[in-house]
């Protein structure tokens, strides 16, 4: 009986696993293909470019959401899975696998996108997101992500993520990244949606302050379970 306990729970933790690794790269694949294909048709407009990025991760997003959340939670984001694991809904193993695994394809998404646009697969970004105010728009934005999810109804979490995200690729300074393996993606792509690496340490560290902020925002208009 244990024994078959056992299997089943190391099987639903692979297709897991497998999920957040299928979601993390199809969405950096989104993510930068699409700020490329942006680029190239926009005419050297950023506006234009940023918009059809915007529309392209929303759309895929909230589709990678519905498809895989029943799976894995669909997290694609090691700042969600760690917060996850502080509040005890996945236990730390599985945390791990999650993180590795999401920082792992969001490379890959990464190259996926270089491959289908007859880019060189192998890239190190140039394109400098430094300051006070773009460290501070990646805490804003992350803590954001993480109230919306904390919060959200059942059932409207995959509509209300994307949107969010929608929303603060143009209120945050730095076009909220507010995902660390996004960061790290984005970080061997020199196109559009790129991060030079120099940047990276600060904006993964703002990402995971501002979860913590997203976080205790939502645990602080939750309901008591204190008892009398």
């Amino acid at each position: 009986m244990h024994n078959t306990q056992g299997k089943s729970a190391q099987a639903a933790l692979s297709k897991a696993v497998l999920a957040e690794a299928l979601g993390t790269m199809l969405l950096l694949a989104i993510v930068i293909g699409s700020g490329i294909m942006g680029e190239r048709l926009s005419g050297g407009n950023a506006a234009v470019a940023l918009l059809a990025n915007t529309a392209a991760t929303v759309g895929g997003l909230y589709v990678l959401i519905e498809v895989l959340g029943p799976v894995s939670g669909a997290h694609f984001n090691p700042a969600v899975s760690l917060i996850m694991m502080l509040r005890g809904a996945l236990p730390g193993p599985h945390a791990l696998a999650y993180v590795l695994v999401q920082l792992a394809a969001a490379v890959l998404g990464a190259m996926l996108a270089h491959v289908m646009f007859d880019l060189p697969l192998h890239q190190v970004s140039t394109k400098l997101r430094m300051g006070q105010g773009q460290c501070l728009a990646e805490a804003v934005a992350t803590a954001g992500l993480l109230f919306v999810i904390l919060r959200a109804p059942s059932g409207k979490v995959s509509a209300m993520v994307a949107a969010y995200i929608g929303a603060a690729y143009w209120f945050t300074a730095s076009t909220s990244f507010a995902n660390p393996a996004a960061t790290l993606g984005r970080m061997v792509s020199d196109t559009f949606a790129g991060i030079a690496p120099s940047c990276v340490p600060a904006f993964i560290a703002s990402q995971l302050a501002g979860g913590l902020i997203g976080w205790g925002l939502a645990a602080s208009l939750s309901p008591s379970t204190a008892t009398s």
